[in-house]
């Protein structure tokens, strides 16, 4: 009789357990709405910075201020070039993200590839996107002036002229606010500090979510 009575007790208590479960993912997929992915080098990566100090780990945390409902995903690689940017954008996109800031290009004019390339690969990563009908925003970067004025010239207009060519937004320059700065960069120079990407996250923060609407 004991046992009668244990069979259907399991029964009841499994299913409750698979409502529970099923609940449980309604309400994690329910809290991401909409998904941002960065596509980057080691600037927004994190380079240099402990866990949760990089530039997505602080966009989510300023963002979600008063919005729960977005996901940032950081897919920053360190040293990666927009030839680099293009070849893993595929994997990049299996999250399906909503939105997609790229992040890419100073690792090019570090080592002075050529501008022309460099345009080559953003355009055909912008144009995966909008393919995808995936917002964008695009993220601006100015080349070190030691390659000369020709490089400098070329270099700094590619980005203004693939956001005319495609129609998306432009912030000009990524480390706007920081660059220059000893107090807001490593000791490399190079990589802003914890404070540094504060003050890009906030002037950069007005061009997401006019891109998000």
């Amino acid at each position: 009789m004991g046992f009668g009575l244990l069979n259907p007790i399991i029964t009841f208590s499994r299913f409750v357990l698979f409502l529970c479960l099923v609940n449980t993912a309604s309400a994690n997929v329910e809290t991401k709405d909409f998904t941002i992915l960065v596509l980057g080098d080691s600037l927004s990566a994190g380079y240099g910075l402990p866990k949760g100090d990089a530039f997505p780990e602080q966009l989510s945390n300023k963002i979600n201020n008063n919005q729960n409902n977005i996901n940032i995903i950081n897919a920053g690689v360190s040293g990666d070039t927009t030839q680099g940017g293009l070849a893993r954008l595929g994997w990049a996109l299996s999250d399906n993200p909503d939105m997609v800031i790229v992040e890419l290009g100073a690792n090019d004019g570090l080592r002075g590839l050529e501008p022309s390339l460099m345009e080559k690969n953003l355009d055909a990563i912008i144009t995966e996107l909008k393919k995808r009908e995936i917002k964008v925003l695009l993220t601006g970067m100015y080349a070190p002036p030691n390659y000369g004025e020709d490089y400098l010239k070329e270099y700094n207009s590619v980005f203004p002229r693939l956001a005319k060519r495609h129609n998306i937004t432009l912030y000009p320059f990524f480390l706007e606010g920081v660059a220059g700065e000893p107090t807001l960069n490593q000791p490399d120079g190079i990589h802003p500090t914890k404070e540094g990407i504060a003050i890009m996250v906030d002037r950069i923060l007005p061009y997401v979510k006019e891109v998000m609407k």
